[in-house]
């Protein structure tokens, strides 16, 4: 497939170097709760926070891509929105990984009922993408808020949740984004470590998952195969999918 440089181009392209790995045990509320169709089954009751964000510094959210743990978790997230597979809702109920879903409101405007069905029936968390998806790199402070705000705002009247989890687009991010996303009451910048592209999963380090792996794929034509991809890779390194929210509390 493509080569690890290529992963970093599939939906983002150059991080900062204060990205973060944390560990941490201090109980915090999650960004939302477990909807009533969700499962709750797992290694601990989900909905329930096992470790803190970073906490704001300077009026900015840390970047984080990877989560320390000793446990043998691994965390999904799905980006933009914009392909809406009829049996996506199906996949994530048949096998659950709890994912944050990181939309654009360009994408959801429309169709909030696929993806309301999605969040209150499977216990995934809702995520701000930004409204349009631009490369926030090098824009003003006040075009990212904008962006950033916005989005959460929309979400919040047409959905019932105001996401805290912010994924930069791209995965392009600089001090402004970092303030932009804190004023718009973001916890963290989430980047990942791992994604899937046309049924295959593709690793920044290594050949396989690793405990703590924030995996990235889209709501795109190849979801059933990207998914099904993140699934069986997670089975095969000894992983579970636990909800990333629960440790960005």
């Amino acid at each position: 497939m493509v080569a690890m440089a290529a992963l970093a181009l599939t939906a983002c392209s150059g991080h900062e170097p204060d990205q973060r790995e944390f560990g941490t045990s201090q109980p915090n509320p999650a960004p939302q709760g477990v909807g009533p169709g969700a499962k709750t089954a797992g290694p601990y009751p989900f909905g329930t926070v096992q470790q803190k964000a970073p906490a704001v510094e300077n009026g900015q959210v840390a970047a984080v891509r990877r989560i320390t743990t000793d446990k043998p978790y691994v965390f999904l997230t799905m980006d933009d929105g914009a392909v809406k597979d009829p049996d996506a809702l199906k996949l994530m109920q048949q096998s659950p990984t709890h994912p944050v879903l990181f939309l654009n409101q360009k994408y959801v405007q429309g169709h909030e009922a696929y993806f309301k069905q999605i969040l209150d029936a499977t216990g995934a968390t809702l995520g701000d993408h930004t409204v349009d998806h631009p490369n926030l790199k090098g824009k003003p402070l006040e075009f990212q808020r904008k962006e950033i705000c916005d989005d959460a705002d929309d979400f919040q009247k047409s959905l019932g949740i105001r996401p805290v989890l912010f994924r930069p687009p791209f995965g392009n991010y600089d001090q402004n984004t970092l303030k932009a996303a804190a004023a718009c009451g973001m916890r963290v910048a989430v980047i990942w470590t791992a994604a899937v592209n046309d049924g295959h999963v593709q690793f920044q380090v290594g050949d396989k998952l690793r405990p703590g792996d924030i995996v990235l794929m889209h709501f795109r034509k190849t979801f059933k195969e990207d998914y099904t991809a993140f699934v069986e890779q997670a089975k095969k390194d000894g992983l579970t999918p636990v909800p990333l929210a629960d440790f960005l509390g």
